[in-house]
């Protein structure tokens, strides 16, 4: 029986050979400058400013709310937004860096904040920011949820791990907030095997996150950005090699796997055309979900993996999984039920995210997937192979 698999690897033989080629000319392995070429390639095919390439996507979250910090945009202690549906990484890192989380329900139409409970939350509680997950490329509202962070005073930070590629009104996602982390781990949009982006436009946070990246010191930074903090600080360049100004960490990637995104670039449009294809081949042959996804004119879905909500859950996970097709739960399900939440504060019910919870999964998408595979299960969730 054929295996059908949830993702596939976006790196092929030939970008292996591409990659062998290139260190017979045994380069620099390290992070150096073709992490630089990456960034900047990565930031042109996003529509943004500037780009840091790190180790992970989780990272980047990390990445993020610490230079929130080190900027002064907030303070420890501050309220920060998170979906209760969302990766672990989205909620951890606000804990870690001692901000008080406050998980907000979702829609069913799209999978990421409920816009009412999000207005509730900012009205009776003002929190300082929102982490923003657009869960599986679905497009959320972002003219209404940028309005309302307008209103209110919240910092926008877009996590785009799954969604890359996904737009809303035509404009990028990672375009909204003040910052976006993007993931390159195996199987996602594209690979780099391990590996993370953050985008921004703003110059300041940009020279922030390079150095917070890199132990906070000032090597990655131009020469004219160099001087203004030497001379700040009253550091000469000999003593500037080990002069750290910000509370920094180590996430940086490699050179290798750098090298291995530059080609990965490249596939971005092919990519998300496939998985935008396939995901309405599955909106169309899909007859018993629970949900009602809303596709708005002038979005795009880059498709990450396609959501179902089923109180048949149970049985057709095992009618998948014996049918050698992966599955997988709605990602984390609901955060406030996992136990790292539990053990702070006490299980949290919240409506929609608790249905997910309950009877949520995802399936498979990715550019390999052929029709036939689509309808084989899409038969079965339809109880038509049955």
């Amino acid at each position: 029986m054929k295996k059908i698999k949830l993702v596939n690897d976006t790196v092929s033989k030939k970008d292996i050979d591409y990659l062998i080629k290139w260190l017979k000319t045994y380069p620099r392995l390290t992070k150096g400058p073709i992490t630089s070429e990456l960034e900047q390639k990565f930031a042109n095919k996003m529509g943004s400013k500037y780009s840091i390439f790190c180790n992970s996507g989780s990272s980047a979250n990390l990445l993020m709310l610490q230079c929130l910090l080190e900027k002064k945009i907030v303070e420890k202690g501050s309220k920060v937004v998170v979906p209760a549906l969302a990766w672990a990484t989205d909620y951890s890192p606000v804990v870690q860096l001692g901000f008080e989380p406050i998980l907000c329900d979702i829609n069913l139409k799209d999978l990421s904040i409920d816009l009412d409970h999000f207005e509730k939350i900012c009205s009776e509680q003002r929190p300082s920011v929102l982490v923003l997950v657009s869960v599986l490329g679905l497009v959320p509202d972002m003219e209404k949820i940028t309005e309302i962070c307008t209103k209110y005073d919240v910092a926008l930070i877009e996590d785009n791990c799954e969604s890359l590629g996904s737009a809303s009104n035509r404009k990028l996602l990672g375009n909204f907030g003040l910052m976006s982390s993007f993931s390159t781990y195996f199987g996602h949009h594209i690979s780099t095997i391990e590996g993370g982006f953050i985008t921004t436009n703003d110059k300041e946070i940009y020279h922030n996150l390079l150095m917070i990246r890199n132990h906070g010191w000032d090597r990655d930074l131009d020469q004219k950005a160099k001087d203004a903090l030497r001379n700040k600080w009253d550091i000469d360049s000999f003593n500037a090699l080990y002069t750290f100004y910000f509370n920094g960490f180590n996430c940086r990637s490699t050179d290798l796997q750098a090298y291995i995104g530059l080609k990965q670039i490249d596939k971005i449009d092919s990519i998300i055309e496939k998985r935008n294809k396939n995901f309405f081949y599955y909106v169309d042959n899909i007859k018993k979900n629970m949900l009602q996804l809303e596709i708005r004119k002038n979005d795009f879905i880059s498709n990450f993996a396609y959501p179902i909500l089923s109180k048949r859950k149970d049985k057709i996970v095992k009618m998948l999984m014996d049918n050698n097709i992966e599955v997988r739960p709605l990602i984390s399900g609901s955060i406030g039920n996992q136990p790292f939440y539990k053990k702070d504060y006490g299980k949290l019910e919240l409506p929609n995210v608790t249905l997910v919870d309950k009877f949520g999964f995802y399936i498979p998408n990715h550019p390999d997937l052929e029709e036939s595979d689509i309808k084989n299960i899409s038969n079965l969730i339809n109880g038509e192979n049955t």
